[in-house]
C-alpha cells in the first residue's frame, strides 16, 4: 500500500502548465495515492467519512494546489472546514492525526523573490501559508518542508522537466 496521500486540489487543470505535467508522475509512484478533490466533489459536496478513512491510512498527507489570491482553492478551504472535525481530527478526544507527516506542494505564478519580505508580496510563502501550517500542527500533524514551484506560468520547456524531476524525487523522499 502506497504511504503517501497526495490531495490534489486544482480547479482548473486544462489552464495549467506545471500541475498538468507533476499530476502524472504522482499516478506513476508506487508510494503515492492520488486523491483528486475537484474530480471527485465539484459541487464541493465532499464525504467527510471517506476522506477521514483515507487519511487514517497513510503516513503521510500532502496538498498539492496552485497558489492565487494569497491562498488555496476555494475546495481546500471547504475541505479542511469538513473533514477536520472535533472530535476526529483535534479537540481532547481527536486524535486521528496525530503524528502523521504532511507537507505542501505549491505552485505559484510569481518568481521566488517576490515571496520575500523584500519582494512583491512583502511575506515570504511559510508566512501566507501559516492558517494551514497552524490547522495541520492543531491536528498533531508533524510538518514537513514544502515543495514550492515559483514562476509556474512562465517556465520554459527545460524548466518545467527539471521541476518534474525535482518534483518526483520530493515525493520519493518522503
Amino acid at each position: 500500500m502506497p504511504k503517501t496521500l497526495l490531495h490534489f486540489v486544482h480547479p482548473a487543470l486544462e489552464k495549467s502548465q506545471v500541475n498538468r505535467r507533476l499530476l502524472p508522475v504522482a499516478h506513476q509512484l508506487d508510494d503515492v495515492a492520488v486523491n483528486d478533490l475537484y474530480e471527485l466533489y465539484p459541487d464541493f459536496h465532499i464525504d467527510a467519512k471517506r476522506e477521514q478513512a483515507l487519511m487514517e491510512s497513510y503516513e503521510r498527507i500532502v496538498f498539492q494546489f496552485p497558489f492565487y489570491w494569497y491562498s488555496g482553492p476555494a475546495l481546500l478551504k471547504e475541505w479542511f472546514d469538513i473533514v477536520l472535525e472535533y472530535g476526529w481530527a483535534y479537540g481532547s478526544l481527536g486524535k486521528a492525526l496525530v503524528g502523521k507527516r504532511a507537507s505542501f506542494v505549491v505552485t505559484t505564478g510569481g518568481p521566488a523573490d517576490s515571496y520575500t519580505a523584500e519582494g512583491h508580496n512583502g511575506s515570504t510563502m511559510g508566512e501566507l501559508l501559516r492558517p494551514m501550517f497552524a490547522t495541520l500542527k492543531l491536528c498533531g500533524m508533524i510538518l514537513e518542508e514544502p515543495l514550492y514551484i515559483h514562476n509556474a506560468l512562465h517556465l520554459n520547456s527545460q524548466e518545467q522537466s527539471d521541476c518534474t524531476a525535482k518534483y518526483r524525487r520530493w515525493l520519493n523522499a518522503g
